[in-house]
């Protein structure tokens, strides 16, 4: 799993930073969550292939999350895109982009599909033989949804040893690996714990961004290998969070504590503030696995 961090700052953007979008690499997947300006010329100043993007999650409506969305779907006509596009987020963002499209007569040439959310409770809305997406609901200004990754079990491994040991033909591996048992020709049955290794266990990745201090996310994320969580203040600013509906860094910490994370990244920040090492400073004294989002970085986890 890998997440590079396009944008991760809030409201406008500015020369040294951008808003938020991030691109998810997860079991040959490729997820492109939010997309606020400047994300396509992110795109390319990291070298990730605008064709590889096949699945867009919008959070929200605030233009530092979306409005660098229109702008994609219009490159990917002009770069002669024809694998279809999907576009996952709240209600009317369909009528966003299609007016646009409508006022400027530039239909795209390609497949573009929109999955409107609406609830208010979990949902999945993305599911392949490797990959299910759920809707985290978030409390903000407007609607709001993070993304909660799951990847799927995978075959169990293959002890190469013991099925050399008793003489399996290659033909009956990807049985072995699908769990199931051997009877060899003398009628012994080899059961498939003896032939296999236990699968990699699945990763999950969840996406919480904008939303004010909720702990009834708790049980969407529990146990969740890593967790971005945004912190648009420190507590100085608690106030002015609350009014916003925004988190500080250290409640994103209390959440990651109690929701017993394994990872913490921040990300989201108030460009009021000279350094972000203060989030990671106010954040470490509730939880201590933070790693600090910025433009430009990746995880591989």
């Amino acid at each position: 799993m890998k997440l590079t961090i396009l944008g991760c700052y809030a409201a406008t953007p500015r020369t040294i930073t951008n808003p938020t979008s991030q691109v998810l690499e997860i079991r040959n997947r490729m997820f492109l969550i939010d997309c606020g300006e400047g994300t396509q010329v992110q795109l390319r100043k990291h070298k990730i292939k605008f064709s590889k993007i096949n699945h867009i999650f919008i959070s929200h409506l605030h233009g530092d999350h979306c409005y660098g969305l229109i702008g994609l779907v219009s490159t990917f006509m002009l770069l002669n895109r024809t694998n279809d596009l999907h576009i996952y987020g709240p209600k009317g963002i369909k009528d966003i982009i299609t007016l646009q499209l409508r006022l400027s007569n530039s239909w795209t040439t390609y497949g573009l599909f929109f999955h409107e959310l609406e609830s208010k409770e979990s949902e999945v809305i993305y599911e392949d033989e490797k990959v299910l997406v759920k809707t985290i609901p978030l409390k903000h200004r407007i609607y709001t949804n993070g993304f909660l990754f799951e990847e799927k079990i995978g075959d169990r491994k293959l002890n190469v040893d013991a099925v050399q040991q008793y003489e399996i033909e290659t033909c009956y591996y990807q049985n072995i690996k699908n769990g199931k048992d051997i009877t060899l020709d003398d009628g012994r049955v080899i059961e498939n714990h003896q032939l296999t290794f236990d699968p990699i266990a699945p990763k999950r990745y969840a996406f919480c961004s904008d939303t004010v201090y909720d702990e009834s996310i708790i049980p969407n994320i529990q146990q969740t290998d890593i967790l971005y969580h945004e912190s648009t203040f420190l507590e100085s600013e608690k106030a002015l969070a609350e009014k916003t509906m925004h988190s500080t860094a250290k409640e994103a910490a209390l959440i990651a504590q109690k929701a017993n994370v394994g990872q913490l990244i921040l990300g989201h920040y108030s460009t009021r503030y000279e350094s972000i090492l203060k989030f990671k400073e106010e954040a470490g004294t509730v939880f201590p696995n933070i790693l600090l989002a910025d433009d430009g970085v990746s995880f591989e986890f």
